[in-house]
């Protein structure tokens, strides 16, 4: 299916406005970053350029020459009405005030143009129809740049202008004054390179675009002799040579029907140049946020390790309680076997030789004394269990003294001047609100660390309740009751009936029993080593899967804060740009003229 052209120029104006819409929201984002805030103003004035484009879109172009002194200026704007306009001279200044030449017919006030400031010449031209023609004042100027001088007419005009005819001669071409109003003109135009004065110079236009081609895209050049061409056009002939070529460019790329797509072309260079200047300063104040971040996140894992290294001493100071906690646990998951039975008399031990003190009083006195002795006993290890318990969850153990804040507090504040964040409210932070925020961070950090401790302890008894640990240790435990009990029944059943031997005396009771005690013992002491490897194993474990914990905030998280908006704010910009690029690349790469390849943005901020 066909699409109409002035469906093709609604679409291509649609993506624009969107493009616009997008941009002015990022320009309006509130940042605290003065890279950030220094783009934004920019790109603000940039959208007001872009709106007076827009509400000039159907008004007729504005066309302006521009050039050193003396290199035909006047002379061309006169060739190209077909009649005298303006005075005209090659030696000195002559264009004092700009001169707006239009169009009898044409809404002047259409155009924006600061009228009290212009002299208007109305001629009847058929080129005049679809455009108007600024004569403007010369940037080489001596009289400096104050306030009414030509050059300060000159930079306040281009703003306004849509299509700039820069000119130049022979000796005029590498002015590096008239290049550098240039550079800072060209942005949002469409630019004609036209070397003047042929009846007289040789033709340096090759040259002159190796010169331009580093910042400029140069489709053409145009080598004219204005006065032949208007004497010719006087004489009611056509215009020859180069002067013919650039007259024809004008009437047929500057029609009516070109305005459009002209000022898009100009709104998008306009656009990409200002963000491609807004990356610039956001890539050069990126180094120091960069470095702000990284210090905060220095911190923020110096804080970990130190919090985890302690959390992990006061873990393991209490082993022992840990270790009688895990003993319990596995004893009740094995349930009552002769191991487990064993393992619950090694638990008990402690109380189980206390009791026997009682059977040495001799009074009531005596009995209540060890029972106050041994009741101590037990609130003692109560307390022990308790404050085990609390270790893991008591944040004020862990001191964050306050020469190590005031140590952060001047090595962040030194990144957060370099960086140019400006605080939301005025700076406050001493040391005690550092410390508050530090509390909060170690309760942060702690968290649920008592939760996990009892987890570690179920899942270590799990671990160690399977049936092949299990069946090991009771095969070892019940092999040697087994032999004991083997030998005491084949005495009693056999050898004492049928053989008549005597009975086992208390010379083989006695030795059964001690190596019965030794080989629990020994049983016991293994399963415990083990117990104990993997508690503590599990315990370093935890510490260290707390330091890679990264925290969720450090003793600043504004200014952490700030450095994620400033990286979401440059992402931000990054994709405006890309996009930019490829409305730029699919819309505004019109055949008329040149423009400038990064378009400096004097003349938005003028």
């Amino acid at each position: 299916m066909m699409i109409s052209p002035e469906l093709t120029q609604l679409e291509a104006l649609s993506q624009i406005d969107d493009l616009t819409r997008q941009v002015r929201a990022w320009a309006d984002q509130p940042v605290r970053w003065t890279a950030a805030e220094r783009s934004q103003a920019l790109v603000r004035r940039v959208l007001d350029r872009v709106e007076t484009l827009r509400v000039r879109l159907e008004a007729p172009l504005v066309v302006a020459t521009f050039g050193g002194t003396g290199t035909g200026k006047s002379t061309l704007v006169n060739a190209l009405v077909g009649e005298e306009c303006t005075t005209a001279g090659r030696q000195r200044p002559t264009t004092r005030r700009p001169i707006l030449i239009a169009h009898p017919r044409t809404s002047l006030d259409a155009l924006g143009l600061p009228l009290d400031e212009l002299e208007l010449v109305q001629r009847d031209a058929d080129l005049l129809r679809d455009i108007v023609i600024i004569d403007c004042p010369d940037p080489d100027t001596s009289e400096g740049d104050a306030a009414g001088s030509n050059l300060a007419r000159l930079r306040s005009l281009l703003p306004f202008c849509d299509v700039l005819i820069y000119t130049s001669t022979q000796q005029k071409y590498r002015s590096a004054r008239v290049l550098d109003e240039l550079g800072q003109g060209a942005g949002g135009c469409r630019l004609i390179f036209v070397q003047t004065h042929a009846d007289q110079d040789a033709d340096i236009r090759g040259d002159w675009r190796e010169q331009l081609r580093g910042q400029y895209e140069v489709p053409d050049l145009f080598f004219v002799d204005s006065r032949r061409a208007l004497a010719e056009q006087q004489a009611g002939e056509r215009p020859s040579g180069d002067f013919g070529r650039l007259l024809d460019t004008l009437t047929t790329q500057l029609a009516a029907s070109e305005r459009v797509r002209v000022r898009r072309a100009n709104v998008l260079d306009l656009m990409q140049a200002a963000l491609l200047r807004c990356r610039e300063w956001l890539s050069e104040g990126a180094g120091p946020v960069e470095q702000l971040s990284q210090a905060l996140a220095d911190q923020r894992q110096s804080l970990a390790k130190r919090m985890a290294g302690q959390l992990q001493s006061q873990l393991l100071q209490n082993r022992n309680l840990w270790e009688r906690r895990l003993l319990s646990a596995v004893t009740d998951t094995w349930g009552f076997t002769p191991f487990s039975a064993m393992l619950r008399m090694y638990a008990g031990l402690g109380a189980l030789i206390a009791s026997f003190t009682l059977y040495r009083a001799r009074n009531t006195v005596q009995m209540a004394l060890i029972g106050a002795v041994q009741g101590a006993r037990w609130l003692q290890q109560q307390q022990q269990a308790r404050s085990a318990d609390a270790a893991v969850s008591k944040a004020a153990t862990f001191s964050l003294d306050d020469d190590l804040l005031r140590e952060a507090e001047l090595v962040v504040q030194g990144h957060v001047r370099a960086a140019g964040f400006q605080p939301a409210s005025p700076p406050r932070h001493n040391v005690q609100e550092l410390r508050i925020q530090a509390e909060q961070l170690e309760q942060q950090f702690l968290g649920d660390a008592g939760r996990r401790i009892d987890d570690i302890i179920r899942r270590l008894a799990a671990t160690n309740s399977r049936w092949y640990v299990r069946g090991w240790y009771e095969l070892w435990f019940v092999a040697y009751l087994g032999f004991v009990l083997y030998r005491v029944g084949r005495n009693f059943f056999y050898d004492s009936f049928l053989r008549d031997q005597p009975l086992l005396s208390t010379d083989f009771y006695i030795p059964a029993a001690i190596f019965f005690l030794l080989w629990s013992l020994l049983l016991v002491m293994l399963f415990t080593r083990r117990l104990r490897r993997g508690l503590s194993g599990e315990i370093e474990t935890l510490a260290r899967e707390m330091v890679d914990a990264r925290l969720s905030q450090g003793l600043f998280p504004e200014w952490e804060r700030a450095c994620e908006e400033s990286a979401r704010f440059r992402d931000a910009l990054e994709n405006l740009s890309l996009r930019a690029s490829a409305l730029r690349e699919q819309f505004a790469l019109a055949p008329l003229g040149g423009a400038r390849r990064e378009s400096p943005l004097a003349r938005v901020r003028n």
